[in-house]
């Protein structure tokens, strides 16, 4: 059975992470607000807020984000769909972390699988199949932009008292890394957790992807990807030193295309062919 519902508290949302983070309310939406810190070495608010935007033009169910400017400072605002304005202030929605549902504490969460909680999504969410596709979108899009910190807690569903759905989408943030090789925080399948798309072709059964479906999946995101980078990143403002940090190595890094076989192969061509077209 589940745990108690654990929908975010002010308090939690404001503990989690080592980003400074407030909380704002505008009209009919709550937002979380992240903050830069002057101890970055890059720009992590405008790097989250590239993911969030790209991943939602690939078409994941991300949670809306916005990016502005603060006493000098950018901003990133996520807007909260754990709570909805009723007459008389707010009402928080139920939800539980991936965490509970997979029935494990801090202490094991490294055993964290998406190939588990796959499982549980076949049993007991609602559109269990559109829920399946959208989740390995999630992994292959975490994968494709550098986003290692995909934890359990990073993973929610609303809880109506006998079905779940999963939420938005959210904490989408490319990590940076000083080598290629990269792991998830939640294995794949099986023992495996490297960031690689042929991980997540090989699991594609768990999410009941065929394997054209699920190359389809990853070749529509690399396109999506290239084809919105340039603009995105002109809405984040973003650096020249920026961009370079970004692309290619958070996002399209070359290890994630490592391991591929057969017929998968083209995709780390398509990889290397959109990786040198695309101006940084």
């Amino acid at each position: 059975d589940l745990d108690p519902v654990e929908s975010l508290d002010e308090q939690h949302v404001l503990a989690c992470g080592a980003r400074p983070k407030a909380l704002i309310e505008d009209d009919a939406i709550k937002h979380v607000a992240k903050f830069s810190s002057s101890a970055d070495l890059y720009s992590v608010v405008k790097g989250e807020f590239i993911a969030m935007r790209l991943a939602a033009l690939c078409g994941i169910r991300a949670a809306s984000v916005s990016l502005v400017r603060a006493a000098g400072k950018d901003v990133l605002l996520i807007e909260r769909f754990d709570r909805i304005k009723v007459t008389g202030g707010w009402q928080r929605k139920s939800m539980v972390s991936a965490l509970t549902m997979l029935a494990l504490d801090e202490m094991m969460a490294r055993y964290a699988s998406y190939q588990d909680l796959a499982e549980i999504i076949r049993h007991r969410f609602t559109a269990p199949s559109e829920t399946l596709r959208e989740l390995f979108s999630r992994i292959v899009f975490n994968i494709l932009c550098g986003n290692t910190d995909d934890h359990a807690r990073n993973h929610a569903a609303f809880w109506d008292g006998a079905k779940l759905t999963l939420t938005p989408a959210y904490d989408i943030c490319p990590q940076a890394r000083s080598g290629q090789e990269a792991s998830q925080a939640m294995l794949i399948s099986g023992n495996n957790r490297m960031s690689r798309i042929a991980s997540c072709l090989e699991a594609a059964h768990h999410f009941l992807l065929s394997a054209p479906e699920a190359l389809a999946i990853v070749e529509g995101q690399l396109r999506c990807i290239a084809k919105n980078w340039p603009r995105v990143s002109e809405e984040a403002t973003l650096s020249g030193t920026d961009r370079n940090l970004f692309w290619g190595r958070q996002f399209l890094n070359p290890y994630a295309f490592t391991a591929l076989e057969g017929s998968a192969d083209v995709l780390r061509a398509l990889a290397d062919e959109l990786r040198n077209s695309v101006h940084a």
